[in-house]
């Protein structure tokens, strides 16, 4: 069975790659979701003006990847407790965000993020500040094509991820 899922981790390309390279992850994209403008264009969310964020669509098959699993990832390949910036990449498009496609994988989410921030608060890092809330109303807008599958096709391209340096705990929830 295919599920989708949206998450946003500052510069799209980097993270669509680390998707990508997942078993169980059938497909990925990315695009913009969470601002006000129609349609969007890469200029117009780099002003800021439109509220978008980068975001990644992640088609996965649960049967071999469980959404629990694709949040564990996501947590650990950017810094959650940066507020509108990864590394040099500043402005409210690199946002870290996850847009849910089903009340379930909200619970999971929220979940995940206690999970995680237990275990930053030990390590005397900051609070997430990640948006989570549900995708239900909110469009996602597929990137322009030079964008899709980016560090595939200029595999020494710009990968900007900052993490916080600390894994997912290994007994967090496999469901």
């Amino acid at each position: 069975m295919s599920s989708i899922a949206y998450f946003a981790t500052g510069c799209f390309w980097g993270a669509e790659r680390r998707f990508w390279q997942m078993d169980g992850v059938k497909e990925t994209s990315v695009g913009y979701m969470g601002g006000a403008r129609p349609n969007p264009s890469y200029e117009q969310v780099c002003t800021g003006v439109t509220g978008h964020a980068e975001m990644v669509a992640v088609t996965f098959d649960e049967s071999k990847v469980s959404y629990q699993r694709l949040l564990e990832e996501f947590w650990t390949m950017h810094d959650p407790t940066s507020l509108n910036q990864q590394g040099g990449d500043i402005g409210t498009q690199y946002r870290s965000a996850i847009y849910t496609s089903t009340p379930e994988q909200y619970v999971t989410a929220v979940n995940s993020r206690n999970v995680y921030q237990n275990v930053l608060t030990s390590a005397g890092l900051d609070e997430i500040v990640t948006e989570i809330k549900s995708a239900e109303g909110v469009p996602y807008y597929l990137a322009e094509e030079y964008h899709q599958k980016y560090l595939q096709k200029n595999p020494n391209g710009y990968d900007c991820h900052s993490s916080t340096g600390i894994a997912y705990p290994s007994a967090g929830i496999h469901a």
